[in-house]
């Protein structure tokens, strides 16, 4: 009746009831599809449930449903049933083209090719990167005639040619950065009609040709990709060039050519580990740099300490302001103080928050850290008498405030410790050091959300 008694489940976990050589919807197998079962009233060889084994064999290669995570095999529990099944291995094979790409170093350098054959209609597309903003795609002259692709600007890409009627320029303007080191596209056409520029997804900037007037473009000079002439050539990656179908190996030129490299890998693949602390590496195309904002360090590779030393019964309290607030505003920094400037309750409410640094301490009991809010909310971080860390919260439905006790491990030893805390509704996941992460649960009468944020304190609490 057409209920399947077997089936695979793929990417999504999706059932899917169709099998190798056939396709997704039809629940058929390859001899189905061929019209060669075994038992012509069936759409598998296996469905005729002879006595001597059957196969049904052939490729999934939906690759949006791959890949195959469960074979659930059915109706093997009557007398003399039964079923082998095998998986192979998830196969990947792309268009090698499509990642051909080279990285250009220097404003002044270039790839060469042959003149481009683009008399009556030139179709150019490629895929570029760059943190820099202008340079020369690509060019190729004649005596007079030119075409030309080009970066002018952070969110400008223009396409300018001359047939022998004068220059014509296409510009595509963005509304958002593209030197953002993000991969865009862009593709260019013109035939005897007209000629088009889009960049990535945005609208197509059309120019017709005139009605009378030249046609062929006529071109001399060799193809220059990058600086060409003495302008100022693309600081970036290019990839998947294709001039009218063919794709133009920029790989195997660039291996021969000065200020050039194959690929697009970049430097934070050889040097990112040198970024320490978590800081993360951002590509530049001369070199990298460390990003430390997200760390507790600063410096070139986010290894110099950003922190302060408390003497006891000193501390730090940094004020929250509701979102209003302007950024510089945002975070008050007021040393030694508890007098409080604020007396409206800001509007923000926290159903998540993400908390981590770094401490050391010989002194126990004492108070890490504690944030204060406008209500009876509170959170707190301390270490206990024994050494051991505790993780305190509050945030109403309850009489007493949850903990979260770290019994295992002297934290008062004067050794740099880790404390990574993320809240996400009820789930807390505590990471101390480089131990693998714990999570636990606030109760179910507790609420979820820290209302109202007033102040942070590092060192008492007030």
């Amino acid at each position: 009746e057409g209920n399947p008694y077997t089936w695979w489940v793929g990417k999504a976990n999706e059932k899917h009831y169709y099998w190798g050589g056939s396709g997704p919807g039809i629940q058929k197998c390859a001899c189905g599809i061929e019209r060669n079962c075994t038992d012509p009233k069936y759409y598998c060889n296996c469905d005729a449930d002879h006595k001597q084994w059957r196969k049904d064999t052939g490729m999934l290669s939906y690759k949006e449903h791959l890949p195959v995570s469960q074979v659930v095999v059915g109706d093997i529990d009557r007398p003399g049933s039964e079923a082998k099944i095998s998986v192979g291995p998830v196969r990947c094979q792309g268009d090698r083209n499509y990642w051909n790409a080279a990285s250009f170093f220097t404003s002044s350098s270039y790839l060469h090719f042959s003149t481009f054959q683009g008399e009556t209609s030139a179709d150019i597309s490629f895929y570029f990167k760059t943190s820099a903003s202008d340079g020369v795609f690509l060019e190729n002259l004649g005596n007079t005639d030119f075409i030309k692709l080009e970066l002018k600007s952070a969110t400008e890409v223009s396409f300018s040619f001359d047939v022998g009627n004068g220059p014509v320029e296409i510009v595509v303007r963005s509304p958002s950065q593209l030197n953002d080191d993000q991969w865009h596209r862009v593709n260019a056409e013109r035939n005897v009609k007209q000629a088009s520029l889009q960049v990535d997804q945005l609208p197509v900037e059309v120019q017709k040709a005139p009605t009378e007037g030249h046609t062929r473009l006529e071109l001399y000079s060799q193809l220059y990709v990058g600086a060409a002439g003495g302008q100022r050539g693309f600081l970036g990656c290019i990839r998947s060039l294709r001039m009218n179908g063919v794709t133009l190996d920029l790989e195997e030129r660039a291996k021969i050519t000065l200020g050039v490299k194959p690929g697009c890998s970049g430097h934070c693949t050889s040097y990112g580990m040198y970024c320490a602390n978590g800081g993360k590496c951002v590509e530049k195309y001369n070199g990298y740099s460390c990003d430390c904002s997200g760390t507790a360090y600063d410096g070139p590779f986010c290894i110099k300490d950003v922190g302060a030393f408390f003497e006891e019964g000193t501390w730090l309290r940094y004020n929250f302001h509701s979102p209003g607030t302007s950024m510089k505003d945002l975070v008050s920094r007021t040393l030694l103080s508890s007098a409080d400037h604020e007396t409206t309750v800001p509007d923000l409410s926290l159903n998540k928050e993400e908390l981590s640094f770094s401490f050391s301490t010989t002194k126990s009991p004492c108070v890490l850290l504690y944030i204060s809010s406008y209500t009876q909310d509170y959170m707190a971080v301390l270490v206990k008498t024994s050494g051991t860390l505790q993780i305190r919260y509050s945030l109403g439905g309850t009489r007493e405030p949850y903990n979260v006790d770290v019994d295992h491990r002297n934290m008062a030893n004067g050794q740099p410790h880790t404390v990574n805390i993320t809240r996400n509704g009820r789930n807390i996941v505590l990471q101390l050091d480089h131990y693998p992460p714990a999570s636990y649960s606030l109760p179910a009468t507790s609420d979820t959300q820290f209302n109202s944020p007033k102040a942070l304190f590092l060192g008492k609490v007030i």
